[in-house]
């Protein structure tokens, strides 16, 4: 006996004295019906306004959804189980059948969409994306995020060598036409994403290069929308990589927008599921599967757990002393100001700043601003260098009113400093720092071994300060009495220096 059968024939005995013969058959019809919109009309289910999976509890689902306004790429890079394929088939049913909910203010299209959804094989789209669109049973579509009285069955296409596998689902869409979904796979090559125009694209988890480019080709002259969903077991991969400095650098004409989701950004995963997830999952992937993290394992310059080196920000007292670090560039010019507690020998990055495409004047502004008293470690290739004839970047912000000196750039051995201070506790970044703390996860070195100089302007910076002599530190100054404002210890900075 089914479920359904077995909770009709318990409410119907429960009330059978009570009810008509007429009633009974009522009952089972509301009943079968529950049932049916239940499992045909999943969509309906979803991001609800009330209850217990209400949907201000998954603000960064809708926070994905949202920025499809504005973005054409967006990158959906999550941990395990927390319903990022749900995403991406949610905002498929929502373009194909032109029904959106009221809430909706992201991407919409408004006539009948040609839509590409893609992942590794055939036997993987199947066993995903097209049961997660139209359930399992190919025999009873309906049962996915499209709604069973959406799907038009008869003009439905079967994959040919793949059991159980379809290739194109057919939608009604709102506007009275027809919107049609294929199913691709990564495996077909570049080729096969090739020829027409789309209106929208799913990549669920990741792809190569070549099948993403030319996927992007074709949203191009429709101004249409590519979403990929992923968990990023594989690392920093040149497609991670490509989305991460895209959504930070502020050069890129289209920009990707990125949303990583955790286990704690989500309220349907209990503390005991989670435990469960872990102890089955390598600890090199445990960042990746529970916090949507990427990581390279030895590949990483600095593979310390960031709980380790986060402080919650606080008050700096007067007795540290202050310096900062700074790299300079057109396309991005970072800052890093530190705080040393040199009785204990701890250093705390505080504060951050970076800006691209800015002269130095906006950038200088911006530093002293957050104390024009304090020495700064500049980039030594300053002095090489010029944003207008004749001036050197040096000059011209010492002309701005910068304290600064040429940092030691030495790199191998600067590192080696940093991570020795990070593992004995004596590094700490306030976790306001949101910009160095991503650099922090994204360090690495390529399989040679050579340090691949993206995404580090902050930590070149970072570096910059902590190779400064300590003489490069200073104490508060009252500007009132020209002097600092407490007495220097001078055993503790003869124990430092």
């Amino acid at each position: 006996m089914s479920l359904l059968e077995d909770l009709t024939k318990s409410l119907v005995d429960v009330y059978a004295k009570d009810l008509s013969p007429k009633e009974q058959e009522e009952l089972v019809h509301a009943i079968e019906v529950l049932a049916d919109d239940q499992k045909y009309n999943r969509f309906a289910q979803f991001f609800p306004d009330e209850g217990e999976y209400r949907r201000e509890l998954y603000q960064k689902h809708t926070a994905f959804f949202d920025a499809g306004r504005e973005y054409m790429e967006r990158g959906f890079i999550a941990a395990n189980r927390i319903g990022k394929s749900e995403a991406g088939a949610y905002e498929v049913t929502c373009h194909a059948t032109g029904i959106y909910p009221d809430w909706w203010t992201g991407h919409r299209i408004n006539h009948p969409a040609l839509i590409w959804c893609g992942g590794d094989t055939a036997t993987t789209v199947r066993d995903i994306i097209q049961k997660k669109l139209i359930g399992s049973d190919i025999l009873d579509m309906g049962s996915g995020m499209l709604p069973r009285d959406s799907i038009i069955v008869e003009k439905c296409k079967t994959r040919r060598n793949v059991a159980e596998a379809v290739e194109i689902i057919k939608v009604r869409h709102a506007s009275g036409g027809e919107s049609t979904i294929v199913l691709k796979t990564y495996e077909q090559g570049r080729a096969t994403w090739q020829g027409t125009e789309v209106d929208f694209i799913w990549v669920d988890e990741e792809c190569p290069n070549d099948v993403y480019s030319e996927a992007l080709i074709r949203i191009m002259t429709t101004k249409g929308r590519i979403i990929t969903t992923f968990t990023p077991l594989r690392g920093l991969t040149d497609l991670v990589l490509g989305f991460l400095e895209s959504s930070q650098e502020t050069d890129v004409e289209d920009p990707v927008h990125v949303t990583i989701v955790a286990w704690d950004d989500v309220p349907h995963l209990g503390e005991d599921e989670k435990r469960k997830i872990l102890a089955r999952t390598p600890p090199q992937l445990r960042e990746a599967r529970s916090k949507g993290t990427p990581t390279v394992g030895e590949g990483l310059v600095y593979p310390i757990d960031p709980k380790h080196v986060i402080v919650e920000d606080f008050i700096i007292p007067k007795f540290f002393k202050k310096a900062y670090g700074m790299d300079v560039g057109w396309n991005m010019t970072a800052a890093v100001w530190g705080a040393w507690d040199i009785e204990n020998d701890i250093i705390y990055i505080y504060s951050e700043h970076a800006q691209g495409l800015a002269e130095p004047l906006i950038h200088a502004d911006a530093i002293n601003a957050r104390g024009a008293w304090i020495r700064g470690q500049i980039d030594p290739h300053a002095r090489d260098r010029s944003q207008k004839d004749g001036e050197k970047l040096f000059d011209d912000y010492v002309k701005h009113g910068l304290k600064i000196s040429p940092a030691n750039n030495a790199v191998e051995a600067g590192i080696f400093d940093i991570w020795e201070r990070f593992t004995t506790g004596r590094l700490k970044i306030f976790a306001s720092c949101t910009g160095l703390l991503r650099e922090l996860s994204l360090y690495h070195r390529d399989e040679k071994g050579k340090i691949v100089k993206k995404n580090d302007h902050r930590l070149d910076s970072l570096r910059y300060l902590n190779n400064a002599p300590p003489q490069a530190w200073s104490y508060p100054i009252d500007p009132n009495k020209k002097k600092n404002v407490i007495n220097l210890n001078q055993h503790a900075m003869n124990a430092c220096t």
